[in-house]
C-alpha cells in the first residue's frame, strides 16, 4: 500500500508513468494498472481524510462478487489430480482445456495452474502423486531391524526390512530377510514385482553394494545379477544420486510408514523364525495399506487399483532364477574356480579373463556375450569338473587309457613290459598318477622298437629300478644289449657257538613280556 500512496502522490506532482516507475522501482504495466483501479475507485492524491491502508487496499482490489464467483467455477482437484497421473501423456493443459471447453467462462490456463498448485499444497504429503501410473518403483531397506530367536539355540539374529513404494498409488509392499545380500536383495524385488502383479517400468534402488557395484554421479555401474534381473522382468534400473535423498523420497516416506505403522506395532512380539516376521508383516502392511489418507476418502489400494495397476507391465511367464556372477581368469589347467570347485572351459582360453554365472543348478562361463561352457553345478566332494572336449588332443588320449588297456598293452611288447606296466600303476595311490609313465613306455617303444624295451624292462626288473626314467636309462645307455648274467648265490652263514640267530632274540622277548 505505501507503493501505490506513492505512485498516486508521483501522479499528482505531474510525472509521467514511464517516471513513476523508474523512481518507484516497479514495472510501467504495474504503475498503469494502479492508476487505473484508482480511477475506477474514483481516488486521487491527497487520500481522503481517514483512508487507511486496510480501506484503501479494499477499493482497489475489491472481492469476488457472487455474481462473478457464479462465472468463475472451480474445478474438481481431486479428479483433474488423478488424471493427471493416470497417463504420463496427459498434460495440466490439456485437461485446461476439456474443463473450459465446459465452462468458457473459466479461468485462464495461468491462473488455472496458479490455483491447481495452491490446492496441491495443501494435500498430505502422502497424496501429492508426483510419478505417472506404473512409472516407478522406489526399493530400499529400513534402517531399523526386527530380532528373531532361534528356537533351538537361543540365539538372536537381526533381520533386515526391505521395503517397495510405488511411485503414483504410494502402495507399500515389504518383507524381511536375513542379510543384505545379493540374493536376499535379488529376490525380495521378485517377491515385490509379484505382490503388485506387475511390474514398473523403472525401478529406483539406493545405492546399495548388493545392486550398484561402482556408485557415480553420472555413470553408476550396476551388479550384473542385478542388471540380469532388471532384464528378465523388463524394468530399467536407475539407482538414486549419491547423497540426494530427494531422489527417492518415495521410499524414505514408506520406510518412515512401515517403521511407524508395521515395525512399531510388532516391538513387543517375539518372532522365531523370518517366515513367522514376514507373515506378521505382511498382515500390518496389509492394514497401511487400506488405510485412508488423512483428510481424503482413498487409501493406498484403492489408488493402486484404480490408477496403477492397469499401468502396470506384465509378469514374465517364468520366474527370475537366482544367479550370481563373477569374473574368473582361466588356469593354466583351463580351470576356473567357483564355490571350491573347478570347472574347465576350452584350453586354448588359458590365462584369458571369463564372466562365470552360476545358479542353483548350472554354471556356465562367458566370453563376452558368448557362451563357452556349460556344467551341472556340482556341490559334492568331487573338486573338478571337466567336459572331456575341451582337453587338449593329447590329454583325451591320455585320460581314454584305462588301467586294463595299458596293461593289455604293455603284454603286446613282452611280459616284462607287462610286469614293469603293472608295478607303475600299483605303485601310486590312484592309477591316474601313473598314465604317464605308461604313456611314456609308449613313446619308448615307438622310439627304440618293442624288443629293446622288452629287455629294457627285464633289466629294470631285475636291478628294482621301477620307473619310467630308469627303463630310458637303460636304453639310452644301450644296457639292454648288456647280456644280464646271474649274480653268485650268497654264501651261507658261518655256524659258531658264539653266535645268536632270530631265534635268540625271539626267546628273550618272551622272557620279558613273561
Amino acid at each position: 500500500m505505501r507503493k501505490i500512496t506513492e505512485v498516486l502522490r508521483l501522479r499528482a506532482a505531474g510525472l509521467s508513468v514511464r517516471d513513476i516507475a523508474r523512481s518507484t522501482g516497479s514495472g510501467r504495466t504495474t504503475v498503469y494498472d494502479y492508476l487505473v483501479r484508482a480511477d475506477a475507485a474514483g481516488i486521487s492524491w491527497p487520500l481522503p481524510e481517514g483512508m487507511g491502508p486496510e480501506t484503501l487496499e479494499a477499493a482497489l482490489f475489491p472481492p469476488l462478487t457472487a455474481e462473478l464467483a457464479a462465472r468463475r467455477p472451480v474445478p474438481d482437484w481431486r479428479h483433474v489430480h488423478r488424471e493427471l497421473h493416470r497417463d504420463r501423456h496427459v498434460t495440466l493443459r490439456l485437461l485446461w482445456l476439456e474443463w473450459r471447453a465446459d465452462y468458457p467462462e473459466g479461468w485462464g490456463y495461468t491462473q488455472f495452474t496458479v490455483h491447481y498448485r495452491a490446492w496441491l499444497g495443501l494435500q498430505d504429503v502422502v497424496m501429492r502423486l508426483e510419478h505417472p501410473a506404473g512409472e516407478v518403483v522406489f526399493v530400499d531397506y529400513s534402517g531399523d531391524k526386527v530380532p528373531v530367536v532361534d528356537p533351538v539355540t537361543g540365539e538372536v539374529s537381526q533381520a533386515e526390512i526391505f521395503v517397495a513404494t510405488l511411485g503414483c498409488s504410494g502402495l507399500i509392499y515389504a518383507e524381511a530377510s536375513a542379510h543384505q545380500d545379493l540374493a536376499s536383495w535379488l529376490m525380495a524385488h521378485a517377491h515385490a514385482y509379484e505382490a503388485f502383479g506387475g511390474v514398473p517400468a523403472t525401478t529406483v534402488p539406493d545405492n546399495l553394494k548388493a545392486g550398484v557395484t561402482r556408485a557415480c554421479y553420472y555413470d553408476p555401474e550396476l551388479n550384473a545379477s542385478y542388471a540380469e534381473l532388471a532384464r528378465h522382468y523388463g524394468t530399467v534400473v536407475l539407482p538414486a544420486r549419491a547423497g540426494h535423498p530427494r531422489d527417492k523420497a518415495a521410499v524414505e516416506a514408506g520406510v518412515l510408514q512401515v517403521e511407524r505403522w508395521v515395525l512399531a506395532p510388532l516391538r513387543n512380539r517375539t518372532f522365531y523364525s523370518l517366515a513367522e516376521l514376514c507373515g506378521a508383516i505382511s498382515q500390518k502392511v496389509g492394514e497401511l495399506n487400506e488405510r485412508v489418507f488423512r483428510g481424503e476418502p482413498t487409501s493406498r489400494r484403492e489408488l493402486f487399483e484404480e490408477l496403477e495397476r492397469p499401468a502396470l507391465g506384465p509378469l514374465p511367464a517364468t520366474r527370475y532364477e537366482l544367479s550370481e556372477w563373477k569374473k574368473v581368469t582361466v588356469n593354466i589347467d583351463y580351470h576356473v574356480e567357483f564355490d571350491r570347485h573347478y570347472y574347465s572351459v576350452p584350453y586354448t582360453l588359458v590365462r584369458q579373463k571369463l564372466e562365470l554365472r552360476a545358479t542353483a543348478t548350472v554354471v556356465e562361463v562367458y566370453k563376452g556375450a558368448k557362451r563357452v561352457a556349460s556344467h551341472a553345478r556340482e556341490r559334492g566332494r568331487r573338486r573338478f569338473v571337466t567336459d572331456p572336449t575341451h582337453m587338449p588332443a593329447s590329454h583325451r588320449a591320455h585320460l581314454e587309457w584305462a588301467p586294463s588297456r595299458l596293461v593289455e598293452w604293455a603284454k603286446t611288447v613282452s611280459p616284462h613290459t607287462a610286469a614293469l606296466a603293472q608295478e607303475l600303476l600299483e605303485s601310486k595311490p590312484h592309477p591316474e598318477h601313473s598314465y604317464r609313465a605308461c604313456m611314456g613306455l609308449m613313446k619308448l617303444a615307438r622310439r627304440y622298437g618293442n624288443d629293446r624295451l622288452g629287455a629294457a624292462c627285464a633289466r629294470a626288473l631285475l636291478s628294482g629300478a621301477i620307473s619310467y626314467t630308469s627303463v630310458k636309462s637303460i636304453l639310452a645307455e644301450n644296457l639292454d644289449r648288456v647280456p644280464i648274467t646271474t649274480a653268485p648265490a650268497a654264501p651261507a652263514p658261518p655256524q659258531h657257538e658264539n653266535l645268536r640267530g632270530a631265534r635268540y632274540y625271539a626267546e628273550e622277548k618272551e622272557a620279558a613280556d613273561a
